[in-house]
């Protein structure tokens, strides 16, 4: 039976997603068709050219999934996009995979559910991707690396073999995360930024080499003193 796909994320990237699954639809090999989107504004796709006239049929936040239907994730902030996932799948919603046709996929790649994979995004070989992650468009994984739940790369980012990024990762349009690196939970690359060595969770990093700007922490310090 095939299943109704709905996006959760009716925003710019839920409707660039809808733009792709529709592409991975047009090629039969997914057991889904794209049914609409979930989102708390019902009126998110207003003014906007919507292919086939998809819109808005529910809010994540109370949607009760049925068994013929599957979803993903298409919110562009890691922790929202995680937190909204996890509680429709304890509500008992059940993932798919977006994969373009034109990705490549390499051999040995494991793959979890909730993945999206924009145009031409490229896994090479033996690369662990976890639940929830985002691949924009011409974004690549090298050999070995490993891509935590829920993070989302941008455009035209790479990173390269044997690199880890923890869950919850931004990188930020053009970033690169060097072979062996390890970015920590959360951690926010800026766009065209290097990330050279490991960094730690919950830190903004930017730069060519990538500096810490800022982490969760300072903005803690700074409230309590400004209260």
């Amino acid at each position: 039976m095939t299943k109704q796909l709905l996006i959760i994320g009716a925003g710019g990237l839920g409707r660039e997603v809808l733009t792709w699954a529709l592409a991975a639809q047009q090629t039969n090999n997914v057991d889904w068709k794209v049914a609409g989107f979930l989102d708390s504004n019902r009126k998110a796709l207003t003014g906007y050219p919507v292919p086939q006239g998809y819109s808005v049929v529910g809010d994540a936040n109370t949607y009760k999934p049925t068994s013929n239907e599957v979803f993903v994730c298409a919110i562009g902030d890691p922790a929202i996009k995680l937190k909204m996932s996890r509680q429709l799948r304890a509500r008992g919603g059940v993932f798919t995979n977006v994969i373009h046709p034109t990705a490549l996929i390499g051999p040995g790649c494991q793959l979890g559910t909730g993945i999206i994979a924009c145009p031409f995004v490229t896994l090479t070989t033996n690369v662990e991707v976890h639940d929830d992650v985002v691949f924009n468009i011409y974004s690549g994984c090298g050999h070995d690396s490993v891509i935590g739940a829920g993070s989302l790369l941008n455009g035209k980012c790479e990173v390269n073999g044997n690199a880890k990024l923890g869950e919850g990762v931004f990188m930020g349009c053009q970033s690169a995360v060097l072979p062996g690196v390890k970015v920590g939970d959360f951690c926010r690359i800026g766009a065209g930024s290097v990330v050279v060595r490991n960094t730690r969770a919950h830190t903004t990093v930017m730069g060519v080499p990538a500096k810490k700007l800022y982490s969760q922490t300072d903005f803690q310090q700074a409230e309590r003193k400004a209260a």
